[in-house]
């Protein structure tokens, strides 16, 4: 039969993974050699036909929010998440619905925020999308006084973002990183407008799935209308693949292979490590993160979070995205996030190799401080509390865009 041949095929990418040595995978749609068979995609710093060889003097990019630490999880699940298309599947532009959007998909959603309870769904409309920012258009048009004007609202992205500005607008909250593998979750986030994606629900950036909960059904309906006039809706086959990922989420939660309790472990000890090395630094520190609790998890829970916000303490370091790319570490600056260039954020999301690498850069880069202290007995500093809040708009990605 035509769906065990293709399977076949499938299995192909795990077989020949093997010969890249943990350092990168062969995918079926990778670039064919001479032997007309896909060779291996090398991690970063890694190379050579089977990813063996580390690149010398390599700098680490700890900017990209690549959600690869997940990788493995789906390696331990590929039977359960894969999925064989047919030619002819839904060849149309149209799914069940008339919406374009598959109602198994959608119910899902409302059953997977049912179970992580982190965000009120029975109650709202959803509209997918084709990742968060094509959501994010169109709510600017869905909630701008009069969508036929041909005028859209202002939208207020920086500071301040204390309530009293928020009063009298359209919040949109995006939602992208309100998972148990990221934070804690206090109670069911209830805002008029809502917004999620799979890439770091589940690591699945590539397929640029999104989805946002509306309670106000005109404005669904108008944001319905500008993704179907912009792109006839999210791709249905995202939509197939997505169903199958939701599928094996929902099955598997609270159990000895839930992604949530993976995805916990695995940020919580890549915090572990960066604070203990960053500990010893009186030139650089962390943000302060407390154990919170959890309603998910029911329980205390370590902090995991998917960025580490560092400071340059020294005065003349004023620029610390430039001080951590001298010593070979790529990271983003926080004045994109509306904070002083004095602070720069580090990604804790990418795969493990990346990880080793940005350990041992920075490593290096405080043995080089304490060498440079003429001892390697400097009392530990305590970790210092960034300047801003948890929740200010810079330690994070922007958490609202206010339409006014």
């Amino acid at each position: 039969m035509w769906f065990l041949y293709a399977a076949l095929k499938g299995d192909a990418e795990s077989v020949a993974a093997a010969g890249c040595s943990g350092h990168g995978r062969v995918l079926l749609d990778g670039i064919v050699g001479e032997d007309g068979r896909p060779g291996c995609e090398c991690n970063t710093c890694f190379e050579g036909p089977d990813c063996s060889a580390r690149t010398p003097d390599c700098t680490v990019d700890a900017d990209s929010g690549d959600p690869m630490f997940l990788e493995p999880y789906w390696m331990r699940h590929a039977e359960a998440s894969a999925v064989v298309v047919s030619g002819w599947h839904r060849m149309s532009y149209r799914a069940t619905d008339g919406l374009f959007q598959s109602v198994e998909l959608e119910r899902c959603i409302r059953r997977l925020h049912r179970a992580v309870g982190n965000a009120v769904a029975d109650d709202k409309q959803i509209v997918f999308a084709t990742g968060s920012m094509q959501l994010i258009n169109a709510l600017v048009y869905a909630l701008s006084p009069d969508s036929n004007s041909g005028s859209t609202a202002n939208v207020v992205a920086t500071t301040p973002y204390y309530p009293p500005v928020v009063v009298g607008s359209s919040a949109i909250l995006d939602h992208a990183y309100f998972w148990p593998h990221f934070t804690h979750i206090p109670a069911p986030s209830d805002a008029d407008v809502m917004l999620f994606t799979t890439s770091k629900l589940s690591g699945h950036a590539s397929s640029r799935f999104g989805w946002a909960l509306i309670r106000d059904e005109k404005v669904a309906k108008r944001v319905n209308d500008y993704i179907m006039q912009n792109t006839m809706g999210a791709s249905r086959d995202t939509q197939l693949r997505m169903l199958a990922i939701f599928k094996t989420i929902l099955a598997n939660l609270h159990g000895k292979e839930d992604i949530f309790a993976f995805g916990h472990d695995v940020m919580t000890a890549k915090w572990r490590k960066l604070s203990a090395v960053v500990s010893r630094s009186r030139r650089i520190s962390l943000q302060n993160i407390p154990p919170q609790y959890c309603t998910y998890f029911d329980k205390i829970r370590e902090p995991s979070p998917a960025y580490a916000w560092v400071k340059c303490e020294r005065e003349e370091d004023s620029d610390c995205s430039d001080v951590l790319l001298k010593a070979k570490i790529i990271t983003r600056s926080g004045v994109w996030n509306d904070a002083s260039s004095r602070y720069t954020r580090i990604s804790l999301i990418k795969s493990q190799d990346d990880f080793d690498l940005l350990l041992e850069r920075i490593t290096e880069f405080v043995d080089a401080e304490l060498t440079a202290a003429g001892s390697n007995s400097i009392p530990a500093a305590p970790p210092r509390l960034l300047a801003v809040a948890a929740s200010s708009p810079s330690a994070a990605s922007p958490p609202d865009a206010v339409i006014s």
